[in-house]
């Protein structure tokens, strides 16, 4: 008689396997649990989009209604005019803030003084001062510059507002980039500014888009500074979905319907772009 083969699996095994298996379950179902918690309130606007202003406000809520199309044909006529300023605005506080940050991110990350990381510390303090401390200051130099209700006015306090982002985020990113090519460059005789746009610029490129994507975002949900620094001509979208709180009330399903058509350029742009979102804040997180 010839004995049993024997095998060398432990015993335990099958058991870790199972809870492994457990494990993978419990996490997916709370990512998916947190994911529908964070998409609801966006869901619920988009649905009370499409509803009567009797539905929007009733309670219990309404779930099962014939969807119309009014709230979006009253929201459009004010709706161009003020993602034209918004557009204007983002864009390009972004390319300002991107011109002024990249050359002093460049010069902090590759020819660092003593006093470097005393002023990325300045600047970032910067964006930790309550908005409404300097609103009453900047809306009187606004005032003296003839620069309320403009689109000049919106660029220039956006830009000040990403600009330490700008330089905090891209030095990051630059100081990543291996020192010895920078003096690889420097043997070949390539000057500073040779150094910055051929090998610092092309390496940083995933920050760069990570970073111009953010903000956009930033300059695009800005409310505080929009509400106190126009009124009519140059009011972003931020305060165009504001204007549907009248004297006569909330026009709740105007406001949901303002809202959507304003959150879904950066929620398709984003979606696009999440690729290099996702490199470019992850670059560098592990030396």
């Amino acid at each position: 008689m010839t004995a049993a083969p024997t095998t060398n699996v432990p015993p335990n095994r099958g058991s870790a396997a199972a809870r492994t298996r457990i494990q993978n379950i419990v996490l997916t179902t709370v990512t998916y649990l947190i994911a529908i918690a964070f998409l609801f309130p966006l869901v619920w606007m988009m649905m009370a989009a499409f509803k009567t202003e009797a539905q929007a406000f009733a309670a219990p809520p309404v779930f099962a209604f014939t969807p119309i199309l009014d709230n979006f044909q009253r929201a459009l006529p004010s709706y161009f005019p003020a993602l034209l300023n918004s557009l204007t605005a983002a864009v390009g506080s972004t390319i300002l803030a991107f011109l002024l940050g990249l050359p002093a991110a460049f010069a902090l990350a590759v020819y660092p003084t003593k006093r470097a990381q005393n002023t990325l510390t300045w600047m970032l303090s910067t964006k930790m001062m309550p908005a409404v401390g300097v609103i009453v200051p900047l809306f009187l130099l606004y005032k003296n510059l003839g620069l309320l209700d403009t689109r000049t006015g919106l660029i220039l306090m956006y830009t000040t507002m990403n600009l330490p982002l700008v330089v905090w985020m891209m030095h990051s990113y630059m100081t990543e980039i291996p020192y010895a090519i920078y003096e690889a460059a420097k043997i070949d005789g390539a000057t500073v500014s040779q150094e910055f746009f051929r090998i610092a610029l092309p390496l940083s490129m995933p920050g760069v888009s990570a970073t111009a994507l953010l903000c956009l975002i930033f300059a695009w949900n800005e409310v505080f500074f929009a509400l106190n620094l126009t009124t009519s001509d140059a009011a972003p979208l931020s305060v165009y979905i504001g204007s549907f709180k009248t004297s006569m009330g909330l026009f709740w399903a105007q406001l949901s319907a303002a809202a959507t058509l304003t959150v879904l350029p950066v929620l398709i742009f984003g979606w696009v772009a999440q690729r290099q979102l996702v490199r470019g804040l992850s670059l560098g997180a592990v030396k």
